[in-house]
């Protein structure tokens, strides 16, 4: 009988442990507008404790938008990016603090030079802990200004992917990547509102 409830036993662990690879670490997701989705990729890509950063699509009502579509601002979505990462390398509250010296938390609608709602700013949050932690940020990054922080906090939505050659851009193409950050003023008037170090 002990030969039999032991091989019971490992056929049950063996069926909890499907899906679970050795190791693993649960992951959470932070959904961020920004304005151009290729300048909200590096920030967040560089942090120790970020697994994946896509640009998309989300806070829209098409299904499957496409670029172009988005980009026309007719489908109500704002470029964006999902972040992956690990809650036991890297908290919300840090991503947070990325986001916002990332952005122009004053600007309505746009971000540097490119106007329309699909640019807006926007924190996408995935549960009560993030809307809570997000609307402590954003009180406290008013404090810094006399005008209102317009940055939208929302809850999210279906994200869409983003098409293939948008993704990783500032990887792929550094050198357009950097002409259209700096022709965009996005690092100068970061600096005016943040500081030189984003502070």
């Amino acid at each position: 009988m002990k030969r039999a409830s032991c091989t019971i036993g490992l056929a049950l662990a063996g069926l909890l442990m499907i899906g679970l690879p050795a190791g693993a670490a649960p992951t959470a997701h932070a959904t961020f507008a920004g304005g151009c989705f290729w300048c909200m990729v590096h920030p967040f890509d560089q942090l120790p404790g970020v697994i994946s950063v896509t640009s998309g699509y989300t806070g829209g009502s098409k299904q499957k938008p496409t670029y172009e579509e988005v980009s026309s601002g007719g489908t109500g979505h704002a470029e964006s990016v999902d972040v992956v990462y690990d809650p036991a390398k890297i908290s919300y509250e840090k991503l947070l603090d990325v986001f916002w010296k990332n952005i122009d938390p004053l600007a309505k609608d746009y971000q540097f030079c490119d106007h329309g709602t699909q640019y807006r700013s926007g924190i996408f949050v995935h549960d009560e802990n993030q809307r809570k932690l997000a609307e402590a940020s954003k009180a406290a990054v008013q404090k810094r200004f006399k005008q209102p922080v317009v940055t939208e906090i929302t809850p999210a939505s279906t994200f869409w992917p983003a098409e293939g050659y948008h993704q990783d851009y500032y990887k792929k193409n550094p050198l357009r990547y950097g002409f259209y950050r700096n022709a965009c003023g996005r690092d100068a008037r970061l600096k005016q509102l943040w500081g030189a170090g984003g502070e």
